[in-house]
């Protein structure tokens, strides 16, 4: 059985697959991807869905941009039908605070070509014909956002890495790490040992655990955040909607099930994943005031995953400066699956040039040594 490699990727969800497909692409073949439990069983696959370019900062404007362009064509590129829909993302603005910072984002997005638009309470319902217009001030939309089947796009992304060389291990977990002579010693909970000269972190949620292995501390804290969807109704929507004020999202799926999450301001660090019945009183509470008309729906059934939070919810890609070829690409802050898709050719680019693309300095781990102020993003539920 073959143990040497020219890299090895810990972390089997979108990040983790499309990393590896996007290396093997440029060339890079010898990959092994290593993943404790199955595909996308971490937050990929506990996600809601979406994916968007509406942001407060630039780099992720950037690199959701480059992603939504190259979703455009991904069926086509791996030969998988992953369920791409752009039925758009309509954020509504709940304060005055909010509309500032809303026109904030809408200029910087569109100076960087996005095609957005500010819309006021009775274009938004146009959109959205059932939401409650008392609820909000004004929205923002955008119609090439969009969702897609987390498990579908993981899936087109391993068959296409594997059909290229790419070595998938699955029910694999990492135990230790260890470096020497330039090169990665990786052990997993098995007692096999495998090596490589590159290690690239797509651990997720885990990212901080691994990066200790080496003495790294890599600052990515997870915490739980819980979905829950409706038995299915006839078609309400189309887009995704989403309030940062109210702290919920929401989106119907193509069989006519609404997907709904929030974020808990006081839920602990951790990686507890169970469901909780206050999540269900809070999750109908917040919904039904955004959308009263809907209040009858019936809960099929609601679940679990971990965002893994960076102190400015952006993420860190790249090196690390104090161990050579050790990559990150980890703390998405809960949207991994919608930038995976540039990121990982950015991630290939850096690991077999040196150079990026698209500039991502501001994304380094290094904004975190030392520093205790961030421009931290602020369009995250």
């Amino acid at each position: 059985m073959k143990n040497t490699f020219d890299a090895i990727i810990i972390g089997g969800g979108i990040l983790g697959v499309s990393t590896a497909y996007a290396l093997a692409k440029r060339g890079m073949t010898n990959i092994c991807v290593l993943e404790k439990l199955y595909l996308a069983s971490g937050s990929t696959g506990r996600c809601g869905g979406g994916f968007r370019q509406q942001w407060s900062t630039e780099a992720n404007t950037r690199l959701a941009m480059e992603s939504v362009k190259r979703l455009e064509c991904i069926d086509k590129e791996l030969g998988y039908n992953t369920e791409f829909y752009q039925g758009g993302y309509l954020i509504i603005a709940c304060t005055e605070d909010e509309v500032s910072q809303f026109k904030k984002n809408v200029a910087m997005q569109k100076s960087l070509g996005l095609g957005v638009q500010e819309v006021d309470r009775k274009e938004a319902q146009k959109i959205v014909p059932y939401i409650n217009p008392e609820a909000f001030l004004s929205a923002t939309w955008c119609p090439t956002d969009g969702h897609i089947n987390p498990f579908l796009l993981t899936q087109a992304y391993a068959n296409a890495a594997k059909r290229l060389g790419v070595e998938i291990k699955i029910w694999t977990e990492v135990s230790s790490l260890m470096k020497k002579t330039n090169i990665f010693f990786v052990t997993t909970k098995d007692g096999e040992t495998l090596q490589a000269p590159i290690l690239i972190n797509c651990a997720g949620a885990f990212s901080r655990s691994i990066g200790n292995m080496l003495n790294i501390d890599i600052p990515v804290d997870p915490y739980r955040h819980e979905i829950l969807v409706t038995e299915p109704v006839e078609r309400l929507w189309n887009p995704m909607v989403i309030s940062f004020n109210i702290g919920l999202y929401a989106r119907q799926e193509m069989n006519g099930g609404i997907v709904m999450g929030m974020g808990d301001p006081n839920e602990p660090v951790g990686t507890y994943v169970g469901s909780s019945l206050h999540f269900m009183y809070e999750m109908s509470r917040r919904f039904t005031k955004l959308f009263p008309k809907l209040s009858g729906m019936r809960i099929v059934r609601q679940w679990a995953g971990l965002y893994e939070m960076t102190a400015d919810a952006q993420p860190i890609l790249g090196p690390v400066d104090e161990i050579e070829n050790f990559y990150q690409a980890c703390g998405f802050s809960g949207h991994g699956l919608m930038l995976a898709p540039e990121v990982c050719h950015i991630m290939a680019e850096l690991v077999t040039t040196g150079k990026t693309s698209i500039p991502i300095d501001d994304l380094h781990i290094r904004r975190f040594r030392g520093q205790t102020s961030f421009h931290r993003e602020k369009s995250v539920v």
